[in-house]
């Protein structure tokens, strides 16, 4: 499985290096592309449309996103895998980092928002997974991580906007509480 992993690794990597433009838009989704999905759906706090609604996706969008970066740190305790660059994988096109390569953070936050707007249908869903997909797939352009680690990341996101619903609840005390805010 690691031969075929490092193999696809390999060849998306290597379409870097090649295009200056190429490489400083897929650098900027890589780094700008979560903080732009968080202001994306932060402004919508303020919609007048639907508002308990929204909001409560919002909410629901944000806690999927904390509980999966906490899953992601559960099994950095027992996953402790290098990064492609350490190991000749890939050429790196932006700074190294400290933190083992699985799973992708970047993954897992742009697939548990994407994943919340899906789940409730909403506007914009398909967008945000388009997003999702592109910055993940950045993270391995860049060389940063292995495709396993942003698939990983991936499913770490989904499994937490899965879970989220069933502890944060639509209509309850917390709800009518936090959808009240500003």
């Amino acid at each position: 499985m690691y031969v075929i992993d490092a193999g696809l690794t390999y060849w998306i990597n290597s379409w870097s290096g090649h295009n200056w433009y190429a490489d400083m838009l897929v650098r900027w989704v890589s780094s700008a592309g979560i903080p732009i999905m968080i202001v994306v759906v932060t402004v919508q706090w303020w919609t007048l449309q639907n508002r308990k609604q929204t909001r409560h996706v919002l909410l629901t969008a944000g806690f999927s996103f904390m509980l999966g970066l906490a899953l992601n740190q559960l099994i950095l305790l027992f996953i402790h895998r290098v990064r492609p660059y350490d190991v000749g994988v890939t050429n790196l096109l932006i700074a190294p980092s400290d933190d083992p390569s699985f799973p992708s953070d970047h993954a897992t936050a742009a697939f548990a928002i994407a994943a919340v707007f899906l789940a409730y249908h909403f506007k914009g869903a398909k967008i945000l997974l388009f997003a999702a997909i592109l910055i993940s797939a950045s993270r391995v352009y860049v060389g940063t991580h292995f495709v396993s680690d942003v698939v990983g990341g991936a499913v770490t996101g989904i499994l937490a906007a899965g879970v989220v619903p069933w502890i944060y609840r639509e209509d309850t005390r917390a709800d009518r509480f936090l959808t009240s805010i500003l």
